[in-house]
């Protein structure tokens, strides 16, 4: 079995000529084309998409997650601060009302 890797224009804009699948002393196994537009490969899982292991996926995730995470405190800490602040405008506020120095009567009556 084998397959055809077209030609394709690489990320530099260089023409890269077809090939055939797998490689003259390259892995036996690797009989698929893959790969995108700009960079196509022979690989043994038809549903490969990078020609290289995947570590650097788990440091980009570490970050995304410490990323998060501090983003996630400093949310936190802004929620807290502004109920913190909420709930002592509101506690020192004036119980009392003010006076308007009006006095509410019923209109129509009259004092004697």
């Amino acid at each position: 079995m084998s397959a055809e890797c077209s030609s394709y224009l690489n990320a530099d804009k260089v023409l890269v000529s077809g090939f055939s699948c797998p490689r003259t002393g390259g892995d036996t196994r690797a009989v698929y084309c893959c790969g995108f537009q700009d960079v196509k490969y022979c690989c043994d899982d038809p549903h490969s998409f990078f020609p290289y292991e995947h570590s650097y996926m788990w440091w980009l995730s570490v970050g995304a997650l410490v990323g998060l995470s501090i983003a996630a405190v400093v949310l936190f800490a802004f929620i807290i601060t502004v109920c913190v602040l909420c709930y002592l405008f509101i506690s020192t506020k004036p119980r009392s009302k003010l006076d308007t120095g009006l006095s509410l009567q019923m209109a129509g009556k009259t004092s004697c």
